[in-house]
């Protein structure tokens, strides 16, 4: 597991840092590191979590919904070439933060999280399934682009449902002060093979945008 390279893009003008919030001891900030890099995703985990956003979901699209949150997603549809043909599977969307911001603009867009009263809480312009990612209800190589917003990385159900030539997108909005956080180099380093792309900040995160490497 390697990274091939991640090119750091210049700032985007709306670039503003966030203040701080979360640090590397917060418990998301462990679960999500152990989770990328092997420890076992339990029932007890999986439920945890459910429960967690359950209980914030009220709130949440008040609270976690802005311009500033959308511009990384966004940003990295203009600077990172990623496409918007085809079907994009987001992961963990929450209230639908991702969905707002890709209206009108992606081809396909199907919304999967953990938490169903979060996904009650979301747009019903896109269809929304409730699902533990680290076992999607999807097919082999079945989507283009899968787009995860301070979502947990579970590396070998993105590489079994994304495309040979399709795109990782992943988007920490407040940086390194999201609980749910991993830096763009440790994103590449998690996902099965080898990763290639590009990162920049906007708004108050960041994106990085991933592709599968194949030397010459």
């Amino acid at each position: 597991m390697t990274n091939a390279g991640i090119v750091e893009l210049g700032r985007h003008a709306d670039y503003t840092r966030p203040q701080p919030f979360a640090g590397p001891d917060h418990p998301m900030r462990l679960l999500t590191r152990a989770t990328a890099f092997g420890d076992p995703w339990t029932d007890q985990d999986a439920a945890r979590v459910a429960q967690v956003f359950d209980d914030l979901a009220p709130s949440w699209s008040t609270d976690h919904v802005d311009p500033l949150k959308a511009a990384p997603l966004l940003d990295a549809i203009d600077r990172g070439g990623v496409p918007t043909s085809g079907r994009w599977i987001e992961l963990g969307s929450g209230t639908g933060a991702g969905c707002r911001a890709l209206d009108g603009r992606v081809d396909e867009h199907i919304s999967f999280d953990l938490s169903f009263q979060m996904l009650a809480h979301a747009p019903d312009r896109v269809p929304r399934v409730q699902a533990d990612s680290s076992q999607l209800p999807l097919a082999d190589d079945t989507a283009d682009v899968v787009l995860m917003i301070n979502m947990l990385l579970f590396p070998g159900e993105v590489d079994r449902i994304l495309r040979p030539d399709g795109a990782v997108v992943w988007i920490n909005t407040l940086g390194d002060q999201t609980p749910i956080h991993l830096p763009p180099g440790d994103v590449a380093e998690a996902l099965p093979g080898d990763w290639a792309g590009c990162s920049a900040h906007a708004g108050t995160g960041f994106w990085v945008v991933l592709r599968r490497f194949a030397a010459d």
